[in-house]
């Protein structure tokens, strides 16, 4: 019994002395101080960078918008890994560990990883020369493998991509084989028009001419003025007819339905009637007999 009161009289004793939650309370202090400065330094670091692009964008010598949204983003990425891992170190010390011997077995720790860890330096290297090389740049649309949207955030681990209908995809950037990029050049809106077989060609590709003549200054996304390529096909019942206009990138689709639009108020505006499946009856028992 002996024992056991001597036992629990020193833990009421270590428990019940005041240096000792002074210590405590001093470390939790240190600690949450340091937790509110990281986040107020890695606020104002972010808030520095986007100063520096925003005047550097009034500059006469800057480079492209998009790079530029992709630089930032990286540097606000390495300034919050940059003050995490020193927070963390801070708070080591303020446990009273040995953050230099720590540090040095890390490093020895960290080769041997590195060996296992082949993907993540992969992941590392191949996101550095993505950013180096410009191959795309945050606000871009790209398809990568089976994901196609506009990229939200390139990081030197992973690349993050949203789709238009609002999915995102977080693709590790070692796993990245090829990439199309459309927002680099100009895209080409392609419209077919379909005019029945009985409809005067010419006088329905004069009005189509008039009309892209127009539309020309009508849209500031054309870059060229649309070109009425003549009859592509012919179809059962109708005549197709292809046009095609240079716009600014990924800005096809939205031209394309604007000059559908218009074609076919044009088109309906001459009488040129949109053609449709025929079926032609013919009696047999007729034409035996009128013979």
């Amino acid at each position: 019994m002996n024992i056991i009161e001597d036992m629990w009289s020193g833990i009421y004793d270590y428990l019940t002395n005041g240096e000792l939650w002074l210590a405590i309370g001093k470390s939790l202090l240190q600690i949450v101080l340091i937790i509110i400065f990281s986040r107020l330094i890695i606020r104002v670091g972010k808030l520095a960078i986007n100063k520096v692009f925003l005047f550097r964008g009034k500059s006469p010598i800057r480079i492209s918008e998009r790079r530029e949204n992709t630089l930032a983003k990286l540097l606000e990425n390495i300034l919050t890994y940059v003050i995490y891992f020193i927070a963390i170190i801070m708070i080591l010390e303020t446990f009273g560990f040995n953050v230099g011997a720590l540090l040095a077995g890390a490093g020895i720790v960290g080769l041997a990883v590195g060996f296992g860890a082949q993907s993540l330096v992969k992941d590392i290297i191949t996101g550095f020369f993505i950013i180096f090389e410009d191959q795309f740049s945050v606000g871009d649309t790209i398809r990568i493998g089976t994901f196609e949207g506009t990229v939200e955030e390139i990081g030197l681990r992973t690349t993050k991509v949203k789709t238009w209908t609002g999915e995102l995809h977080i693709i590790p950037n070692g796993s990245i084989v090829e990439v199309t990029n459309f927002s680099i050049h100009n895209s080409v809106a392609v419209v077919d028009i379909n005019v029945s077989l009985e409809t005067d060609i010419e006088e329905a590709e004069r009005v189509i001419q008039e009309l892209l003549i127009e539309v020309t200054d009508k849209y500031e996304n054309i870059v060229t003025p649309p070109e009425l390529l003549g009859i592509q096909m012919f179809g059962a019942s109708e005549a197709v007819l292809r046009v095609t206009c240079e716009t600014e990138p990924m800005k096809h689709f939205h031209i394309a339905r604007l000059l559908r639009k218009d074609i076919k108020i044009r088109l309906a505006e001459h009488g040129f009637d949109i053609p449709y499946p025929r079926m032609v009856m013919v009696n047999r028992k007729d034409q035996v007999s009128g013979g």
